[in-house]
């Protein structure tokens, strides 16, 4: 698995570069963040001040529609879809459980998008990249591993941090998923598999995540974000990574100085045995080649095709149980599309994934995606000269090199060059979350308008659990498979990641578009509660985890289950009012 992700400073410039195009000045309205598509009519509404979006359910059915097209704070900063104006404006009063219905289902389809798109197209490609640029495990551990696991995290809190209402949003997914992570996932290991933690790496990490909320509620008393401040978070986590290596570093000179006595196994990082059966074990993109025909024959082009676009294995659909069925018929035309859409390098086979006739596709579909995602489709509709669109301009450079790859290369060869498709991989699938993400954020608040809850109760619940879910997962297969203490640690890294990178990439973004602070919002004392628990449950683990010599029981477990069903029920009552706490 070695050089297995790809570096984060290369791919990090790549979606801060793609990013500051996406939020240019000129894209949007001047200072209350409108809309950018035409302006509604007023129908007799007088232009009142920007007003809470929220009380809307509060007014007149015949007078709602109005409020929402000509409020400032109802309109998103992007997206495809209007979610306000359609349950407002196009949905009846009476079928508005069944607006909400069919939202929170393309809500859960959005997260199952989310997932599917990171796990077999974005980390596959992060993959290949950090082969391609034989980069160290430990670098691609502590940083592309990570980012490939928190990119629906990432892309949900840059969208959020570009409009100061929905700050609290990205400020609730981001401690919520720190909560649950932290307690849920971790106290889930612990009683599928009880075991002995790693000392030194539980320390490094849990002061380090302790340090980052510290100084993330700073930031929140403070209500704004300084361009040094948010440099900060991102130098801070180089720090961490820079920390990381040198531990491991010195961990094995000290093994290697070790000639006479066996020290326990309590490695920071896996031995060459135990990775080559994670691999094995967590390969995602397994479309593949698994049955082969006992004689072999040469497949034509429009075979290759076929079989390439094809996301079921016929053979494996036999032997899974009823649920895996289920599952994988709602990903189907997700699976097919990424595959039209996303080329997919793949190192460990011998020819790295290449398919002729697909990759030539992806020379015309790949960039054509890319420029239809960037601020949701603005830069593709755009007319050269008043003449032609981009989009035009893009389909026809896409063919002409697709037609050069095509007759410059066999079906049978790899040819010298095709790493590069990773790197457009990685762009297009990227481009896809990010758009997912839009979508996620937009639905969140505009759930919260109807509900009438603010967006950090949303960021802790459905945000955080849409977002950590697939994590959750992984890390409990990783436990039932005897890797219980990789679990743990991931569940430390990966947040590290999320709270520093998120916030600091988020607000930095939004600085150097608007050339101003970005001002934070918080949803009342709830942002408070929800950073203090956080916080307490590190200081839990902290105090529990060597008080029990670092040997996690399922005692352990079951209390971090407990304290976050009392966390959630406290961030609830507070939400609705029952719970009143004095202001500071």
């Amino acid at each position: 698995m070695a050089g297995r992700w790809l570096d984060l400073r290369w791919a990090l410039s790549v979606l801060c570069v793609l990013l500051m195009v996406e939020t240019v000045p000129g894209a949007r309205g001047p200072s209350t963040g409108a809309h950018i598509s035409p302006q509604f009519p007023a129908s007799g509404v007088n232009q009142t001040p920007v007003v809470d979006c929220r009380k809307v359910c509060g007014l007149n059915v015949s007078d709602r529609c109005d409020f929402i097209r000509t409020n400032p704070d109802c309109h998103s900063d992007g997206g495809y879809l209007d979610y306000l104006e359609g349950i407002f404006c196009h949905f009846p009063p009476h079928l508005l459980p069944l607006a909400v219905t069919l939202y929170v289902s393309w809500l859960l389809y959005l997260f199952l998008i989310l997932g599917v798109t990171a796990a077999k197209f974005f980390c596959p490609n992060l993959s290949a990249i950090s082969t391609t640029l034989k980069l160290s495990h430990n670098v691609a551990g502590v940083t592309f591993l990570a980012f490939g696991n928190g990119a629906p995290d990432i892309f949900s809190a840059l969208v959020a941090f570009s409009d100061p209402h929905t700050a609290g949003l990205a400020l609730g997914a981001l401690f919520g998923a720190g909560v649950l992570v932290t307690t849920v996932v971790a106290g889930g290991i612990t009683i599928l598999h009880p075991f002995m933690a790693a000392s030194r790496p539980f320390f490094r990490d849990i002061v380090f995540y302790m340090v980052a909320v510290f100084l993330t509620f700073i930031m929140l008393f403070r209500g704004r974000v300084t361009l040094p401040w948010a440099l900060g978070y991102l130098g801070f986590y180089v720090f961490y990574v820079v920390t990381v290596i040198l531990c491991t570093w010195i961990y094995r000179w000290q093994r290697r100085g070790s000639l006479v006595y066996s020290m326990p196994v309590t490695p920071e990082i896996l031995s060459d045995s135990e990775e080559d059966r994670v691999s094995s074990n967590t390969n995602s993109y397994d479309y593949g080649d698994e049955y082969w025909p006992l004689l072999f024959y040469q497949e034509t082009t429009a075979q290759i095709l076929a079989r390439a676009l094809n996301p079921l294995d016929y053979m494996k659909w036999r032997r899974k149980s009823a649920y895996w069925k289920a599952l994988k018929v709602f990903k189907l035309p997700v699976e097919f599309l990424l595959l039209l859409t996303v080329p997919v390098v793949d190192p460990d086979r011998d020819d790295r994934n290449w398919k002729r006739p697909l990759n030539c596709l992806h020379l015309v579909i790949s960039p054509l995606v890319i420029i239809l995602t960037l601020q949701s489709g603005t830069y593709g509709v755009y007319e050269i000269g008043g003449l032609v669109p981009v989009w035009v301009v893009v389909v026809i450079a896409g063919t002409a090199l697709a037609s050069v790859t095509f007759f410059a290369t066999s079906n049978s060869q790899t040819p010298r060059l095709h790493w590069l498709f990773a790197f457009l991989g990685f762009l297009t699938s990227a481009l896809w979350i990010n758009a997912a993400a839009t979508e996620v954020v937009n639905i969140l608040r505009s759930l919260g308008v109807v509900f009438r809850l603010s967006n950090t109760v949303l960021g802790l619940t459905l945000l955080a659990w849409g977002n950590s879910i697939g994590d959750a997962f992984s890390d409990f297969t990783l436990a039932r498979q005897g890797y219980p203490r990789m679990a743990f640690s991931a569940c430390f890294g990966g947040i590290i990641f999320n709270i520093l990178v998120g916030v600091g990439l988020g607000c930095l973004l939004q600085i150097s578009r608007s050339h101003t602070d970005v001002k934070l919002e918080p949803d009342g004392l709830l942002v408070w509660v929800l950073a203090g628990a956080l916080g307490l449950s590190l200081v839990f683990s902290l105090v529990l985890v060597p008080l029990q010599c670092f040997r996690l029981s399922r005692v352990y477990g079951f209390c971090l289950l407990l304290f976050y069903l009392n966390f959630l029920v406290v961030a609830l009552l507070t939400e609705f009012g029952v719970i009143h706490l004095k202001s500071m």
